[in-house]
């Protein structure tokens, strides 16, 4: 195989949990671009829907589904709507996530039902998917989680904006990168990989004062783009990555290098 075909999804069924959010988008077109049969998946179903919609009119197999994340039953039906439909799943994304808190000062039911999502969920859709691809001994899971799974809030960050720090954020992300190295012992004697990505902030229009001071914390002077989070995620995926385990990538400008 050369070298840039194993950076190939041709063939390969990719489930990517979210789609149509900030990250979300830009990992679509991305890992649609790869070759992929994707299945994008979230409670948003008209947003994703009109991605599905978008990337099918480009030539690319995407396809939409419901998911609710904290929902045991809801996670089983994607599985088995999958198998059913393509045969076998080769990747998941965990991407999607659900921002119940408000601030560091909300109830401890913002906080649980975050819990029940995104740690909850998490863990139970890579058993699920998980457990799929250890029977057939192949398979590759990315969790997307944040450089605030792997560093403390920089409050001086956010001086004379109206953005709030989250205590769940930093609490699931975090785990995110431990369950990563867990997972990944559990389902590695079953040629299963399972890998993190942690992103740094990504442009969305943020307040220029918050915007000035975040890029200066990074080696780049910058903010990423929409599409420069996708290529990690396609090589974690990709048979150019098939002795790569366990690993968290930090995709953040040199952020929490600096």
């Amino acid at each position: 195989m050369l070298t840039l075909e194993s950076f190939s999804l041709k063939d390969k069924v990719v489930i990517l949990t979210g789609g149509a959010g900030n990250y979300g988008r830009g990992l679509t077109a991305q890992l649609a671009e790869t070759g992929a049969t994707l299945i994008i998946a979230s409670r948003g179903t008209a947003a994703l829907a009109k991605v599905a919609a978008e990337e099918t009119a480009r030539g690319y197999q995407v396809f939409a589904e419901t998911l609710d994340q904290g929902d045991n039953a809801s996670v089983l039906k994607l599985r088995d709507t999958v198998l059913k439909r393509f045969g076998r799943i080769d990747g998941l994304v965990n991407n999607a996530v659900a921002r119940t808190m408000k601030g560091p000062d909300d109830t401890l039911e913002s906080f649980s039902e975050s819990m029940r999502i995104n740690a909850t969920g998490i863990f139970n859709i890579s058993r699920v998917v998980g457990d799929v691809m250890a029977a057939r001994k192949e398979g590759s899971i990315v969790n997307i989680s944040s450089i605030f799974g792997m560093l403390g809030p920089n409050l001086w960050n956010y001086e004379g904006t109206d953005y709030k720090t989250v205590p769940d954020y930093f609490f699931h992300k975090g785990g995110m990168i431990n369950l990563t190295r867990y997972f990944a012992s559990i389902y590695g004697l079953a040629g299963v990989r399972v890998n993190c990505v942690s992103p740094g902030g990504m442009f969305n229009n943020q307040h220029p004062a918050f915007l000035e001071r975040y890029n200066k914390m990074t080696m780049l002077n910058r903010m990423a783009g929409t599409r420069e989070l996708g290529g990690a995620v396609t090589f974690l995926l990709s048979a150019a990555s098939t002795y790569v385990t366990a690993v968290n990538l930090p995709v953040d400008g040199g952020f929490s290098a600096k």
